[in-house]
């Protein structure tokens, strides 16, 4: 199963890289046995620190959020973590021809996957969310992501490392790309009332 390959890329990513690249796994199962699970980590944590825990603001009283609003907002979240693994996949394969990389079976979807399971095992801290700890976990995970990315895509795509450097260096720029376009269709989402609603 996918979610095997969750330890070994957090204890020895390179070893871990060549067995996922010997399995060729497909886009479903992939969705099915790893990124459907994982990205509900994250999801479920924020539900429950919003409307259980909530936050503080300086000595201010706790804000928390209604259960609806809060099963609104992690449910788009949810699924803004399985479209960008997707887009983000398919500008991976995308690029491959750019890179000279001669594998037949595209890899996108797999690479991106793989690369977000910090990001999706440390969402965990949702859970409690002050915005000092979830800043400090959350910046932990994305450097992890990246590490693994520059990590496993030469391995995954069979190219040298080089070559390898500036394809990830590519893909991370995609990547941010996105997080930016994903703060503004926030905004505008938020403006059209399905922002958060606090419980009074």
């Amino acid at each position: 199963m996918s979610l095997s390959h969750t330890v070994g890329l957090l204890t020895h990513p390179d070893e871990e890289w060549e067995a996922i690249r010997n399995e060729s796994e497909s886009v479903s199962k992939l969705y099915f046995g790893h990124i459907f699970i994982l990205a509900l980590i994250p999801a479920a944590a924020a539900f429950y620190g919003t409307t259980q825990v909530g936050w503080q603001i300086g000595g201010s009283q706790v804000i928390r959020l209604t259960t609806g609003s809060a099963l609104q907002l992690c449910a788009l979240a949810y699924l803004a973590m399985l479209a960008g693994i997707y887009i983000i996949g398919k500008f991976i394969d995308f690029f491959a021809a750019t890179y000279d990389v001669k594998e037949s079976t595209p890899r996108g979807i797999t690479l991106a996957a793989y690369t977000a399971t910090p990001i999706f095992l440390l969402g965990v801290i949702a859970v409690y969310p002050n915005i000092w700890v979830n800043m400090a976990v959350g910046i932990a995970a994305i450097a992890y992501a990246v590490y693994l990315l520059y990590e496993g895509l030469p391995i995954l795509m069979k190219i040298p490392e080089e070559r390898g450097f500036m394809f990830a260096s590519s893909v991370l720029t995609v990547g941010l790309v996105m997080f930016v376009g994903l703060l503004a269709i926030s905004v505008v989402v938020w403006s059209m009332g399905v922002g958060p609603q606090y419980v009074s």
